[in-house]
């Protein structure tokens, strides 16, 4: 599976030289990283064989097969030369597998969901000199990349999230969502029942939380070596909405997989002002290595208590055992295949029984604004539902600081 480490995705290459210039003008991640345009190519002088090893290691991290990147860049040929190649080129000049031929020469067939299609980033001109603490900077400009579209400067940002759109009908404020509770064992199983109402704001503000990690940047630590001390949850959330994405095990196939999906549409979440969390519930120092920054690379916190679990389930963990919840679910194994199918590696250890899910919080005390419940293993919250609570919560944000200012301020 590919890797949101940038030392990961530049590899041995061209691109390793660039590292520090990346670092300086704000491509310090890989989501944004890969969306990069041409014009930003230029605005920090990449030369023709760094342009073509992006575009190659960009279409090979779509399709979690970074493991050919440096050979596919050496052979200084560009991607569409690439593609053009047969099967058997592929095979004897860079020992590519034949399921792997087949994942890299099909176009349209990304092991992540794709960003929108109207979504683009025109070249940045710096106003300011940028610094390695300066995200403040790359945020703003991510956010007025999204507010004019590479190919019409008027576009605003909800129209660049036409592809999020949910259906009509939906309630803002409170929304619980699950996967479908479908027949297990020809129907002599019956799914555990879960939550029709969206947890109290009271049962997640007062959880007691720990950093496990920082959000990863080029060149920092792996972990943070002094570990912090707990706080409450509502920290986290206090000046900024957060979506937390709850982690049933991080060494699950399925739990990774939906982890990587989110977190590669990093740059949606920085322009419209979210920030990203993944909760473990078990604190083992190898896993936290294993997942982040491979598949996750944001801030990682610990709940000791379970608390956010426990809302999850209204009140008390909810559970599924192994055999009646994955091997009697047809769902589970569909969930499973379609984590398979995007090259992620797995491991069997910690408690795998507890069910996950994801919130989306507006800031201060504003409340739960979604909820998703694992109900199946390997249940994803669907991009489309979160992207756009999380326009609406920044539509929100605006609609109040307009009606909180004066007439003079308006003018």
């Amino acid at each position: 599976m590919a890797s949101f480490s940038i030392e990961d995705f530049v590899g041995h290459g061209v691109l390793k030289e660039l590292i520090p210039k990346l670092l300086e003008e704000g491509w310090d991640d890989v989501p944004t990283l890969n969306i990069m345009n041409p014009e930003d190519m230029d605005a920090i002088n990449m030369t023709q064989h760094q342009k073509d090893a992006l575009e190659i290691r960009t279409y090979l991290h779509d399709r979690a097969l970074m493991q050919y990147g440096d050979k596919l860049e050496a052979s200084r040929k560009s991607l569409p030369e690439l593609l053009n190649l047969s099967t058997e080129d592929l095979s004897s000049q860079f020992g590519m597998k034949r399921g792997h031929i087949a994942r890299f020469t099909d176009r349209n067939n990304k092991c992540t969901d794709p960003l929108p299609k109207s979504y683009g980033l025109p070249a940045r001109k710096l106003s300011v000199t940028p610094s390695r603490s300066n995200t403040t900077y790359k945020m703003q400009t991510i956010r007025k990349s999204f507010s004019r579209s590479s190919t019409n400067n008027d576009r605003s940002l909800e129209e660049s999230l036409a592809d999020f759109k949910i259906k009509d009908g939906y309630i803002f404020k409170g929304i619980v969502a699950a996967g479908p509770a479908e027949p297990r064992a020809c129907g002599c199983v019956q799914p555990p029942p879960v939550v029709d109402n969206v947890a109290p704001y009271s049962a997640i503000e007062n959880i007691s939380v720990q950093r496990l990690t920082p959000e990863y940047k080029i060149g920092m630590e792996r972990l943070v070596k002094t570990k912090t001390p707990p706080m409450k949850a509502s920290e986290l959330w206090r000046d900024k909405p957060a979506v937390l994405l709850c982690i049933r095990r991080p060494g699950c196939i399925m739990c990774r997989a939906e982890a990587h999906q989110l977190y590669a549409k990093k740059p949606i979440f920085d322009a419209l002002g979210i920030q990203m969390f993944a909760v473990f519930h078990e604190h083992i120092e190898s896993e936290i290595k294993d997942f982040w920054p491979r598949y996750w690379g944001g801030v990682v916190v610990f709940d000791r208590t379970m608390g956010f679990f426990k809302a999850l389930g209204g009140g008390k963990l909810l559970k599924d055992k192994f055999l009646s919840g994955f091997v009697f679910n047809p769902r589970a194994i569909a969930n499973y295949k379609r984590a398979k199918s995007m090259g992620i590696e797995q491991n069997f250890k910690g408690e795998g029984e507890i069910k996950g899910g994801l919130f989306i919080v507006g800031p201060g005390g504003t409340g739960i604004a979604y909820q998703f419940i694992e109900r199946n293993f390997g249940d994803w919250a669907p991009v489309a539902e979160v992207v756009e609570i999380c326009a609406r919560l920044k539509n929100q944000q605006q609609d109040e600081g307009d009606s909180s200012r004066s007439p003079q301020e308006h003018k």
